[in-house]
């Protein structure tokens, strides 16, 4: 008896931001695994039955959700932003791919979601709009000597640059860190963008030049965008300035 996955992606916090195809389902659901913050955002029936733990127990929950799901379950995992960046919908394809063939057999869905470099690329303009990448600063499933190599070679390249996990308190350094490496490649003036709970009441985004940009400006929710030397600012009176990168490159630039 087999039943049916989908992992949904319930955006970066605003409930504006979950689209209708995650509500209707989390309306299809009956049982729903997550970290405890995100199925704390949802408004769920009695009939629908809540499976939540800590951070970074993303693989035994997968596996928790496909055993409910080969049981003939309507399952439901929930990731903040979108799924597929950073989230449980790839940890859940881990488990199948590891698992018993039975796995294989289930119904899977993933569900897209507004994921946070989009939601702070928004607030502060169009940063995103040539070229970039997402990395994340979290070493705890690769070597901080990766992420040095991937980030010369983004810097180098012209990418812009998206920062998942930027900092916590088991590695408050490694932002500073990866500020450091790209000043080396990158001029002083392009701007950092620290977006803080885009679109939360508690919402703070900021903009500096990456010569003043610091670890300290950063916390477990903040996702950080750095520009290239493209990437221009439109001051405005007593406004945040609006930060873009042109569709277009300069010959001379490449």
């Amino acid at each position: 008896m087999t039943g049916s996955l989908t992992v949904v992606g319930l955006g970066p916090g605003n409930p504006d931001q979950i689209t209708p195809e995650a509500l209707a389902a989390v309306t299809a659901s009956t049982d729903f695994f997550g970290y405890f913050p995100y199925i704390d955002r949802l408004n769920l029936r009695p009939d629908q039955l809540r499976h939540a733990s800590d951070n970074r127990e993303e693989l035994a929950r997968a596996k928790a959700a496909l055993e409910m799901a080969a049981n003939g379950g309507k399952v439901c995992v929930v990731s903040g932003g979108d799924p597929g960046v950073f989230a449980m919908a790839a940890a859940v394809c881990e488990a199948i791919d590891d698992g018993p063939a039975e796995w294989r057999e289930i119904e899977l869905s993933v569900v897209p979601g507004v994921t946070a470099m989009l939601a702070v690329a928004a607030k502060a303009g169009a940063p995103l709009g040539h070229d970039f990448c997402a990395i994340s600063l979290s070493n705890n499933l690769k070597p901080w000597a990766v992420i040095e190599k991937r980030l010369v070679a983004a810097a180098t390249a012209g990418f812009v640059m998206a920062f998942y996990n930027p900092i916590s308190k088991a590695r408050p350094h490694q932002l500073g860190e990866a500020f450091d490496i790209l000043r080396a490649q990158l001029p002083g003036t392009v701007p950092v963008i620290f977006g803080r709970a885009a679109g939360r009441p508690d919402e703070a985004i900021h903009i500096v030049p990456l010569a003043e940009a610091q670890g300290d400006m950063a916390d477990m929710a903040t996702c950080v965008i750095v520009g290239t030397a493209e990437t221009r600012q439109i001051e405005r009176i007593g406004q945040r300035p609006i930060v873009y990168s042109p569709r277009f490159l300069a010959e001379s630039s490449q």
